[in-house]
């Protein structure tokens, strides 16, 4: 009999600390995650979120529960592994506290069924919270990144793809959209795969051209769409509401269209004639003076633009641009990025004043 007491009271002070520790865990991770929702989103709606998720696990968070802790004779105290030493950016630091969060809530509510059988309960609904929160706060960031993206840089092969990539991102740039109509699809994943850890390496957006599937496999920040492509509604349905889908435009029906159903981003143009569009006519300046005034979202003039005609594309009252040849073919990709984005830092404040 003594030895099945000090059995139960073994297993008891065990599950104690288990949850004692996961609560420590989940709540934690939920404060990481508040702080940016409320400092570097300004976001009052993902902070409330995460405060009531936090003060929910409060109450779980019993005396009893913390009675049970015993730090330094904690096994686990002293393991460790190199990957927690850094972060490579505050979204790799937001995911990581995701994670730490939903594994914690499943300890919880697999043990909580032992401990109570109602806080198992409660920590299940949590759970499928925190994957909503995810869900929603990817969604912000992305869309938080966009509008604050002025450069978008599509690409167009050449051998020094991932050189003039990385160049342009050191100078600056926050959006990538890669882009290949000749290449097979082996090549095309294992390129996409290579640009999207490279993009997020330095905190910028990654686009796939056209390629729903793609975007889905090698986990793109959203997919690029031609007027040719599936309908958004049907790429919205596949890639889910955290990633972004842009639609190339080149007359006010398209864009009224795209914005209808439900585009993130538009491109406008081509401004000029381009070899990347060959035999698609020039949209010119009107139409870009007309997305000036109405466009609701995001929009980048593209098609033949570069650092010689840049002064009369951005005299159009244009805030952001889509360049190909002008970085991709630069001798001096980064420079050349730079340029750009100061050209269009200084035509921002012009363009609210209008």
């Amino acid at each position: 009999m003594g030895n099945s007491d000090n059995q139960a009271r073994f297993v008891q002070l065990a599950l104690c600390r288990i949850l004692d520790a996961n609560l420590d865990r989940a709540r934690e991770g939920l404060r990481t995650i508040e702080e940016w929702c409320r400092f570097g989103l300004d976001d009052a709606s993902l902070t409330d979120e995460c405060k009531h998720l936090r003060q929910e696990l409060a109450h779980w968070h019993t005396p009893d529960l913390r009675a049970a802790r015993d730090t330094p004779g904690d096994a686990g105290t002293a393991l460790t592994h190199p990957k927690e030493a850094e972060r490579s950016s505050v979204q790799a630091v937001l995911q990581a506290n995701l994670c730490r969060v939903q594994e914690a809530l499943r300890v919880l509510e697999e043990y909580g069924k032992v401990y109570r059988p109602a806080m198992g309960e409660a920590c299940k609904h949590m759970r499928y919270r925190v994957y909503t929160l995810e869900s929603k706060l990817t969604a912000y960031t992305r869309q938080q990144q966009l509008e604050r993206s002025r450069l978008y840089l599509v690409t167009s092969p050449t051998e020094n793809l991932f050189a003039t990539v990385e160049a342009a991102l050191q100078g600056g740039l926050t959006l990538v959209q890669y882009r290949d109509k000749t290449a097979d699809d082996e090549v095309r994943l294992r390129y996409a795969e290579k640009l999207c850890h490279l993009c997020h390496r330095y905190n910028a957006l990654f686009i796939v051209n056209d390629r729903v599937d793609l975007a889905i496999v090698v986990d793109a920040d959203g997919v690029h769409l031609g007027q040719q492509d599936i309908p958004i509604a049907l790429a919205r349905q596949l890639l889910g509401a955290q990633r972004l889908i842009g639609r190339s435009t080149h007359c006010p029906d398209d864009l009224h269209r795209a914005i209808e159903e439900g585009a993130d981003y538009i491109g406008v143009g081509p401004v000029y004639e381009t070899p990347t569009k060959a035999g698609r006519p020039a949209a010119g300046y009107d139409y870009v003076r007309y997305a000036a005034t109405h466009a609701t979202i995001p929009w980048f003039a593209i098609g033949g633009i570069d650092t010689h005609n840049l002064s009369e594309v951005l005299a159009a009252n244009v805030e952001r641009v889509a360049i190909v040849r002008a970085i991709m073919h630069a001798e001096q990709p980064t420079q050349t990025t730079q340029y750009f984005l100061s050209q269009l830092a200084q035509q921002e404040p012009q363009n609210r004043e209008g």
